[in-house]
């Protein structure tokens, strides 16, 4: 008969044990401030001014944030480029023609080149090719034992699909585009239909999972399987393929399509290469970043009278003091490891959000995310020492666009994935074509020598 277990199926005396062991593990793993200026180590691989530290080269996407201005380099509005195209023009493209954009961007990350008419339309038949999951992949794998968390549920969709593979650990570019291009199709149904799947078992929710529609865009695509009545509004879908369009790629060096570069390096397979960087990009500091805003501003919202400036712009400070909401001292969506002046995301992305407000009756919850907005950068720069400049990042408004369009909150990362792929994707590719060398970065050792004791002469 086993010994009767605790929350967590251990025992009491053995969660002492861990403690201890924990608390040994983080002494001995402190290390002391100084060395990493004696070593001249850049932590977290960013300078002060919050610039990373060259790790690479990438032809993918450029991220700009400063000018050179008599010789030095100085903070200027924030630039973001996919293959040498600035994305408001790729934007302002699409919205001429009154077409979606997501594709295009997707067609032009992964191949280095603006499609034809002719050619983006094969492109996106290609993907509808690939809507249709293995036979009784949703039975065996995302209706059984559904989590709670869609970013677990999204990794244990796509590692299980190497199994699926004819022939999965080939590694040869043609056989790596087939896999990313299933993997860009089919990641949007797998956030879908595992969130149908944790809403059944977990809330006893109704079950109703619809199938993708070639013909539709993947903005179009993600509304119509996510709603019961497959119904959206053009600006919904819009709204939706922008968000898509700007979490697409941002330079090689964010944590995740560096993982993607970092993993690749080593020869893995694609399955593999992409639950890690999924994996990086479920981290609260990646990813998770419009949840923090989401529930900040329901904080905010608890706590003082919004309709009063005085009152706002106290409780930003009590914010950036650690005073209020979880005292991480942020003010969550203001301020960017790269952009300084103004995330360019963020400045596209802010008028369709606007216009979303008006059709869906919240222009006032609107004008609050846009006084916070205007009143946060001048109140962190007065409590903070500051290096470069803060702005609202894409970050800011992308929760409550995804409210407005009633996607649930479980689903806020996911989307992110599901745009980020076609990043990732582009990324492997580059990475196994330059193929030369594992990366394997180094790191200084400042442990000091010891003599070893024998274990009966130890205390």
């Amino acid at each position: 008969m086993p010994n009767e277990r605790d929350e967590g199926y251990l025992t009491k005396d053995e969660w002492i044990k861990i403690g201890d062991l924990t608390r040994q593990c983080a002494d001995s793993c402190r290390i002391d401030p100084k060395f990493y200026s004696q070593y001249d180590v850049k932590k977290g691989l960013r300078d002060l001014d919050g610039r990373g530290v060259l790790a690479g080269l990438t032809e993918i996407s450029e991220v700009k944030a400063t000018a050179e201005v008599d010789g030095k380099r100085v903070p200027a509005p924030g630039e973001l480029y996919y293959r040498g195209y600035n994305v408001n023009d790729l934007v302002k493209g699409f919205l001429a023609d009154k077409r979606f954009g997501f594709e295009e961007a997707t067609y032009l990350l992964l191949t280095g080149k603006l499609p034809s008419a002719r050619e983006l339309r094969s492109f996106c038949d290609l993907l509808g090719e690939f809507y249709t999951l293995p036979k009784n992949f949703v039975r065996d794998i995302i209706m059984k034992s559904p989590s709670e968390d869609m970013m677990n549920s999204l990794m244990r969709c796509v590692i299980s699909l190497f199994p699926y593979d004819p022939d999965p650990n080939n590694t040869a570019p043609d056989n790596v585009m087939r896999q990313c291009l299933q993997l860009i199709a089919q990641v949007p149904i797998f956030s879908v239909y595992s969130y149908a799947a944790s809403s059944f078992y977990n809330k006893s929710d109704s079950l109703v999972i619809h199938r993708p529609r070639p013909d539709l865009s993947m903005a179009e695509n993600i509304l119509y399987m996510l709603r019961q009545d497959c119904s959206y509004t053009e600006l919904e879908a819009r709204v939706l393929d922008m968000a898509l369009v700007l979490h697409a790629e941002h330079g090689g060096g964010n944590n995740s399509s560096f993982t993607t570069h970092v993993v690749t390096s080593s020869g893995t397979d694609t399955y593999s290469a992409i639950v890690a960087a999924l994996a990086s990009l479920k981290g609260p500091r990646h990813g998770g970043a419009n949840i923090r805003v989401m529930r900040m501003f329901e904080d905010m919202k608890a706590n003082i009278d919004t309709r009063d400036d005085d009152q706002l712009k106290a409780y930003l400070e009590a914010l950036v003091d650690g005073k209020a909401f979880d005292h991480a001292g942020l003010i969550y969506g203001i301020g960017h490891a790269v952009y300084s002046i103004s995330d360019p995301r963020a400045k596209i992305f802010k008028g369709f959000v606007e216009k979303l407000s008006y059709e869906k009756g919240l222009h006032d919850e609107y004008n609050l995310y846009a006084r916070v907005e205007q009143f946060a950068p001048e109140i962190i720069s007065k409590k903070r020492k500051m290096y470069k400049g803060v702005s609202a990042n894409v970050d800011f408004y992308s929760g409550f666009a995804y409210s407005m369009l009633n996607i649930p909150i479980e689903l806020y990362t996911p989307i992110f994935a599901i745009a980020r792929m076609a990043g990732w994707s582009a990324h492997r590719m580059e990475e196994l074509v330059n193929a030369g060398k594992i990366i394997r970065p180094a790191y200084q050792s400042v442990a000091e020598h010891r003599e070893y004791v024998p274990l009966r002469d130890r205390k």
